[in-house]
């Protein structure tokens, strides 16, 4: 690759040492250029050679940053970007990529003015787990689809520490934290659905914000799917449950990527990917006769990289990115109704 995308990254905490910096430090056609650290310096025993700022100031008039990464508290999403693109920089944004789907709009016409590309870091995509239902679904080996159930569910009874998730503020609660993962693959699948039902609901004790939600998504030929979230599950459902005509689907969620990157696990490392024994989806299959077969839908490897990738083509080969604004806009307009 001869261009290299020097490449600014706003914050160096879990999602920026984890989901971020290790695929643009892997990628031959990024430089891992810069980072915000206010407090402790932490970048560079990991990174030798980056810059560590004091401040966002500093970054954002780095004149040789091309593309920044806005991994910082929901609510700041809309003013870093327009910071950012003002300052003549793509940007990849991480989910939710604003509070409303007018913020969402103002920056589409800021970035077409000034000459620069957004990105959304919607990187559940390229799970492990999620590639395999969606392999499952493209071979029509289900028949026609009459449910879909996606859930992303935790045992959390106590009050995080993070405010920006905990206080009732733009962008706040479960619903806008897992909220664009599950509703995400769903119409990375099934487009913008017909109509939609939302319920939500706050059961942990002195929680401010939703900490359950469940979204009915309605599409054309009865296809009826389901998003749900909540942070009361002891024991969790799987994570995909599929039916049609042909058969049914059930799949735990088993990506081990994030809890690989945390232990320290390396891209290059031969195990990082892959999921654990024993977590196969389970596709039973009846045929005309009424005869049942069941068959284990192993993943293959996961891996973000095809994310930046993307990304790389996007801003050098003038590629469309896979995750559309379009896609964005009817994800948001869910989120905020």
């Amino acid at each position: 690759m001869n261009k290299e995308i020097v490449t600014g990254l706003m914050a160096y905490g879990m999602s920026g040492k984890v989901f971020h910096a290790p695929f643009i430090h892997a990628h031959p056609g990024f430089k891992l250029h810069a980072i915000t650290e206010r407090n402790q310096k932490n970048a560079k025993n990991d990174y030798p050679g980056i810059i560590s700022y004091n401040t966002l100031d500093e970054l954002f008039d780095d004149e040789a940053i091309e593309l920044m990464i806005i991994n910082t508290p929901n609510y700041t999403h809309f003013d870093y970007a327009v910071k950012a693109l003002n300052a003549g920089k793509h940007i990849l944004v991480e989910k939710p990529f604003t509070a409303t789907s007018a913020e969402a709009k103002e920056l589409f016409s800021l970035a077409e003015q000034v000459g620069k590309k957004i990105f959304f870091y919607q990187n559940r995509r390229w799970d492990s787990d999620f590639t395999a239902v969606r392999q499952i679904i493209e071979s029509g080996k289900l028949g026609k689809l009459n449910e879909v159930h996606f859930r992303y569910d935790r045992y959390r009874a106590t009050i995080g520490i993070k405010l920006f998730k905990e206080e009732p503020i733009a962008a706040s609660g479960l619903m806008y934290d897992l909220g664009p993962h599950l509703l995400d693959q769903a119409i990375s699948i099934f487009g913008k659905p017909e109509s939609f039902h939302k319920i939500l609901g706050k059961n942990r004790k002195d929680t401010k914000v939703d900490d359950y939600f469940s979204i009915h998504l309605s599409y054309p030929d009865s296809v009826n799917v389901f998003v749900h979230s909540n942070m009361l599950v002891v024991d969790a459902l799987p994570a995909f449950v599929l039916n049609g005509t042909d058969g049914s689907l059930q799949k735990v969620r088993a990506d081990g990527q994030e809890e690989q990157l945390l232990k320290g696990m390396k891209l290059n490392d031969e195990a990082y990917g892959f999921e654990a024994e024993g977590t196969a989806g389970k596709l039973t299959l009846i045929d005309e006769q009424g005869n049942k077969t069941v068959h284990p839908v192993p993943s293959l490897r996961g891996s973000y990289l095809p994310l930046f990738e993307a990304i790389y083509q996007s801003i050098v080969n003038d590629i469309d990115y896979p995750v559309t604004q379009e896609q964005v806009i009817t994800q948001l307009e869910i989120l905020e109704a």
